[in-house]
């Protein structure tokens, strides 16, 4: 079995085989310790074909794509500012004052590949690609002409978040029917009455 090579090596080799290509180690601090890197729409695909070729990597085996739902959240915070305050004595003072802001963070999705290579035994290199939103910038470079594993998954990956691959080269509903017009797998979906379901089903 080949030695392993880090993430932090595998994100130089990355940036200097594909000029622009801009990657960020999004660490994990469980005890597997399965770095991954996230990787840009533009670059993406020479980036993919760029760790499958490279004589040193050979990730040469797409075992999974998985879709993964992050949707809006609001982040609360206290902060201290500074105020004018009028005193029971009727003088203006400025005091730091205890505020507490909240913030909304934009929701996205994203895609996760796990590669490995069978030639050089080695793997799992984990691979994210986030999209702009959850709405109509759902939108993510397809990996299938890299990795013709990814084909079905990437399919899965659209029926039950709505990720539109771009590229892909059979991009239809996998597991729900033509004309279902929803994502099941998102955090925030509601199942249709069971009257609407038996309404589809006749």
């Amino acid at each position: 079995m080949t030695q392993a090579i880090s993430v932090e090596e595998i994100k130089a080799a990355m940036e200097a085989a594909v000029p622009g290509c801009r990657a960020e180690i999004l660490r994990n601090e469980s005890p597997s310790a399965q770095h991954s890197l996230l990787i840009d729409h533009e670059h993406a695909v020479n980036v993919a074909a760029f760790l499958r070729d490279d004589m040193a990597l050979r990730l040469d085996f797409c075992s999974c794509v998985s879709g993964v739902d992050w949707p809006d959240r609001e982040i609360t915070e206290k902060v201290k500012v500074k105020k004018t305050v009028t005193t029971p004595e009727g003088e203006a003072q400025e005091q730091d004052v205890e505020e507490t802001r909240k913030t909304m963070i934009p929701g996205f999705l994203e895609a996760v590949y796990h590669l490995f290579s069978i030639e050089k035994k080695h793997g799992p290199v984990v691979l994210r690609m986030r999209t702009v939103n959850r709405g109509g910038d759902a939108r993510l470079p397809s990996l299938t002409p890299v990795w013709r594993s990814a084909e079905f998954q990437e399919r899965e990956a659209f029926d039950l978040y709505g990720i539109v691959f771009e590229g892909h080269p059979d991009l239809r509903r996998i597991l729900m029917w033509e004309g279902f017009a929803d994502y099941p797998m998102r955090k925030d979906y509601v199942p249709p009455a069971e009257d609407d379901v038996e309404a589809v089903a006749k």
